[in-house]
């Protein structure tokens, strides 16, 4: 109706959609904005482009957030074959 979706109508969206697809965790706008950050990032995606997107202070908090750990970066290391 060319206004802008209300925090609550986003929320009830996403609830919806998850149940119709069978989720049954709790998904919410930031569970699109850790995704979206996790999948830039596995895609090869610059960390620092996606920190700054993410508006983040360091590149720490964005691994953090999308999920990223020690081991997970270890096995990229030691994938490499260099």
């Amino acid at each position: 109706h060319g206004r802008p979706l209300q925090r609550g109508q986003a929320w009830q969206i996403l609830r919806d959609a998850a149940r119709a697809v069978g989720l049954t965790d709790p998904i919410g706008t930031h569970t699109l904005r850790k995704t979206f950050g996790y999948f830039a990032y596995t895609s090869g995606v610059d960390l620092a482009i996606i920190q700054q997107i993410l508006n983040h202070s360091s590149p720490g908090t964005t691994l953090a957030y999308i999920g990223i750990r020690r081991e997970d970066r270890d096995k990229v290391y030691l994938g490499l074959n260099l």
